[in-house]
């Protein structure tokens, strides 16, 4: 009799009527859909405060991080109000038309959207406002702005909000000029209350108050917003929502591990739930938990996308500041450039004050990428490195890396025939992520210790390794005597350690010449200097 009660209450398994978006906005008919939170200025305050104040801002979040889609429902809320009139433009397609095509563009998508919601709120001076617009070309920004000084006359009691999604899509030429005149209207109607283009809101730029066109900042009269990513809340709420169509439940662990790892990008969140739901788990009340998640990770990390491949286009740009980053306790500017782009993208993000990858799936996608390409990654068996005690023949290792340089060439050490420091650095660091990937040990890049910063910090099986690296463009043997003083007054000392590794690239000795260790104790303290040549050869 228990076996058949367990039965009858047992749920089954049920098709569900919705998919988990990947692609474009969302439509919560045809796809799981939760409400950002936390969607506010630097004053706390809003969207809809910003717009029921007449505010201008500005709205950044990187592609597919579900901005259309939050406009798209804000704008639905907003006309709850019957005296809002909100029009969503986008300038995605626009960054290489002419003038002329450009506003022609503009006049269409916004003439259209305006009559169709003033019609909707029976607003009384339709007709005329029909009649203007019928006759009123948008040819340049001129023409823009006699357009809302024409409205601000006709219209009484209806107050236009327009946003512009991808707004850095507008051409270059127009930049200036369509910025001036959004602020000019602005300060002409700040004191008016009965005004028809009563807010704006500009999405995609990243700190456009700061943005400089013909020595001035044409938009520092704006608020700015950061979107944020989903909260575990919203991780939460969107997969219960999977639960109640199918019956098959995310355990909290699952759900939390998701949240750890993508840190709340839309994209990823979504796209690990289809993987969760189609590939790992599919058609069963059986419980998806955090076991699953992990192998939905490791599937998407393979997968090929254009989420990933437009992201790697990116990352590309900015490589070497990328990976910097990659390997934490780099210093977050919000006025440099490359960490901007970066930023801007959705790659980095500011974490007290530190800049880091803006989610663990970035970081491993990304780093993997680089290294396979820097030719430094290889599946390699890990006991050719290693001695007795769990301890790394690091003297191997590096000779072993001295030989990879020699085969590669020295070609990307230099930018324009100057030696480029960074590539060593680099080049070494993806040589030694072989022996921590896998959850095996620890690589960090720039950490700080004591007196300075050390360049690599290896850690495997609990031992660290503490390795710096010099390019030696003069005098070797100064260049030598400065990195064996700073690893080993510095560096061993303030870590405790014994035994630290010197990497000099020594742009003088031509590529090709065999790398010999030497041994140099001081103070009881060893370090072992490798010299490998990077010098170019005249052929």
């Amino acid at each position: 009799m228990t076996g058949t009660k367990t039965n009858i209450n047992k749920k089954s398994y049920r098709k569900p009527k919705r998919t988990f978006e990947k692609s474009g906005s969302v439509n919560p008919e045809a796809s799981y859909y939760v409400s950002l939170e936390n969607v506010v200025n630097t004053d706390n305050q809003d969207i809809k405060t910003m717009v029921d104040r007449g505010r201008y801002f500005s709205i950044f979040a990187p592609r597919q991080s579900g901005k259309t889609t939050y406009l798209k429902h804000f704008c639905k809320e907003l006309h709850q109000d019957p005296t809002y009139a909100a029009v969503i433009l986008s300038f995605q397609k626009y960054k290489k038309l002419n003038r002329g095509r450009f506003y022609a563009q503009v006049q269409k998508k916004l003439y259209s959207q305006l009559v169709e919601r003033l019609t909707a709120v029976a607003c009384q001076k339709l007709d005329k406002i029909k009649s203007y617009l019928n006759h009123h070309r948008l040819t340049d920004h001129i023409s823009f702005g006699e357009l809302f000084e024409e409205l601000n006359r006709i219209i009484e009691f209806k107050k236009i909000v327009i946003f512009i999604d991808e707004f850095d899509g507008i051409p270059r030429d127009e930049l200036e000029d369509f910025l001036n005149t959004i602020r000019d209207l602005y300060l002409e109607y700040k004191e008016i209350k009965p005004k028809a283009l009563y807010s704006v809101g500009l999405v995609g730029i990243r700190n456009i108050t700061k943005l400089i066109v013909g020595g001035v900042s044409p938009f520092n009269i704006a608020d700015q917003v950061d979107l944020p990513p989903f909260s575990l809340k919203n991780v939460r709420d969107l997969y219960s929502q999977y639960t109640e169509e199918t019956n098959q439940p995310f355990s909290e662990e699952a759900v939390k591990k998701v949240y750890e790892e993508t840190e709340g990008q839309p994209w990823l969140v979504n796209r690990l739930a289809t993987i969760l739901t189609v590939n790992i788990k599919p058609g069963t009340v059986e419980p998806i938990d955090e076991k699953d998640v992990e192998k939905a990770i490791q599937l998407l990390l393979r997968e090929k996308n254009d989420h990933f491949d437009n992201l790697y286009e990116k990352a590309k740009l900015y490589k070497e500041t990328f990976i910097e980053i990659v390997f934490d306790n780099v210093e977050y500017y919000p006025d440099n450039e490359d960490q901007g782009w970066l930023e801007q993208y959705g790659l980095i993000k500011d974490r007290n004050g530190k800049a880091v990858v803006a989610n663990s799936i970035y970081r491993a996608r990304y780093v993997k990428t680089f290294f396979k390409e820097a030719q430094a990654y290889e599946e390699i068996p890990i006991r050719k490195y290693t001695l007795p005690g769990d301890r790394l023949d690091m003297e191997r290792i590096l000779l072993d890396f001295d030989q990879y340089i020699s085969q590669i060439g020295v070609r990307a050490f230099y930018k324009e025939d100057k030696p480029y420091e960074k590539t060593g650095q680099f080049l070494l660091t993806a040589w030694l992520y072989q022996f921590v990937r896998g959850g095996k040990g620890e690589l960090r890049y720039e950490v700080s210790s004591g007196l300075g910063r050390m360049d690599i910090l290896l850690t495997y099986k609990g031992k660290k390794y503490i390795i710096e690296t010099k390019m030696n463009r003069g005098n070797l043997t100064r260049t030598l005597n400065d990195g064996l003083t700073q690893v080993s007054e510095k560096y061993l000392a303030s870590e405790a350690a014994h035994e630290g590794y010197l990497v000099i690239f020594d742009t003088r000795t031509p590529v090709g010449e065999e790398c010999e260790p030497q041994n140099h104790e001081t103070g009881g303290k060893k370090v072992t200097a490798f010299i490998i040549a990077v010098g170019k050869t005249d052929d």
